[in-house]
């Protein structure tokens, strides 16, 4: 069993609250989850509106198959419309 890792770093340059940031955040989050079927929380930067640190989750058989996995979800989080990736992190264990 392969678990990977990915920590994403966003900017959420729009948000001027920490409602509009949750309404971007949960977006993001739901379509990773329902996409991908991966485990998404929020890990960091709680209580900043322009910032965010968002957790990611795969479990696989395959290493290859997590690599994939987590280069197609960098791609939709660098698509999404709101945010901008600052950078990220991924590990496998």
């Amino acid at each position: 069993m392969i678990v990977g890792v990915l920590t994403v770093e966003l900017a959420i340059y729009d948000a001027r609250s920490l409602k509009d940031k949750r309404r971007v955040v949960v977006s993001l989050k739901e379509r990773l989850r329902n996409r991908f079927n991966v485990s998404v929380t929020e890990v960091g930067y709680m209580d900043t509106p322009k910032r965010c640190r968002l957790g990611v989750a795969v479990v696989s058989q395959e290493s290859r198959a997590v690599h994939s996995q987590l280069d197609k979800i960098v791609d939709v989080v660098r698509r999404t419309g709101g945010v901008s990736l600052l950078d990220y992190k991924r590990e496998l264990l």
